[in-house]
């Protein structure tokens, strides 16, 4: 089969497609034919040998994908050849024209919903719930504020803020993406380009503060997030690309919390619970992945490239090529 193999650390050239023997199912696995890939910028810190958990060389990246069952290993009775799922994680990698992942790291893809919306949902999906609903409790009433809500976690977060009845807030960098993070069903959107949005948003809670903050750059926003949030508010950081100083006065006149997460910490019941969660969403259209861009597996490179750049618009999704020959 067709895999990215990453052999070397380093920059977006360090991802080329080889050829590579096509995994086979063990006990308690299956061997999944991928029909899209799902790319995330975690991905990226990985790739370049920044990430605080890295793989032995040589890998395949990537933990989402979507397509249909090919293959059970023993102690599989859960699904069956033919069965249209999506991945949350993989023993081999996605970026791949097959993948083999433990039965526990894939989901059910209701018929309503296309492979590249399933390949949009195991990281980001998942992260956004495990943020917002989990780490930060958020309640119906509470006002969330979603940054960078017009990417593939932001829309996420958008659309399970709204289901879970939250006021929803949201920034973006781009007149797009505040339309798009409205379409999602943002109440009110803010551009992040303006130097006082802050303060705008401040004064759209009457001074209160809000609720929740999901915060995907916290080396840029999180002293400012302290200043804007309600007694009792949560901040749940899901992103960061550096330091930051913030003022822990801010945390103390609020009563104020700072809670951080990553996927790969949640306990498995916990874990488990999110995808039936979000299988259900996918199932009655309350979810619904938002595609920015569709390409071949061979333009990975681009793709991490594109993924990190601010203003990104819904998910990045790669097609290998025997699916687009037989799309």
């Amino acid at each position: 089969m067709k895999a990215i193999r990453v052999k070397e650390f380093g920059g977006p050239e360090v991802l080329r497609l080889e050829e590579v023997p096509t995994p086979q199912a063990g006990p308690g696995q299956l061997v999944v034919r991928i029909h899209a890939i799902g790319i995330n910028p975690v991905e990226t810190y990985i790739r370049a040998g920044t990430y605080a958990r890295l793989p032995e060389l040589p890998y395949t990246p990537g933990n989402d994908g979507a397509g249909v069952v090919e293959q059970v290993g023993a102690d599989v009775s859960e699904f069956k050849a033919g069965d249209r799922v999506y991945t949350g994680g993989s023993i081999s990698g996605t970026y791949a024209e097959f993948a083999l992942c433990k039965k526990e790291q894939v989901h059910p893809l209701p018929a309503n919903v296309s492979f590249a919306e399933g390949a949009a949902m195991g990281t980001p999906y998942a992260t956004a719930y495990r943020g917002l609903l989990q780490r930060a409790a958020a309640q119906p009433g509470e006002t969330v504020l979603v940054h960078g809500a017009s990417g593939g976690v932001g829309t996420a977060a958008v659309q399970l803020a709204r289901a879970r009845g939250l006021r929803v807030f949201g920034t973006a960098g781009s007149d797009q993406g505040i339309k798009l993070a409205r379409q999602q069903g943002a109440h009110e959107m803010f551009d992040h380009r303006a130097p006082d949005h802050f303060e705008q948003i401040m004064k759209a809670t009457g001074g209160r503060g809000v609720d929740v903050i999901v915060e995907l750059l916290a080396n840029v926003n999180l002293g400012k997030d302290l200043t804007i949030l309600a007694k009792g508010g949560r901040v749940v950081i899901i992103g960061s690309r550096g330091r930051v100083e913030i003022d822990p006065r801010d945390t103390m006149q609020r009563d104020a919390d700072v809670r951080g997460m990553i996927l790969p910490n949640t306990p498995p019941a916990e874990l488990e619970s999110i995808h039936a969660a979000l299988v259900a969403g996918l199932e009655t259209g309350t979810l619904r992945p938002v595609i920015g861009k569709q390409t071949s597996l061979s333009e990975a490179p681009e793709a991490h490239r594109a993924v990190i750049k601010s203003g990104a618009l819904g998910k990045i999704v790669l097609v290998p090529q025997t699916q687009e020959r037989n799309s």
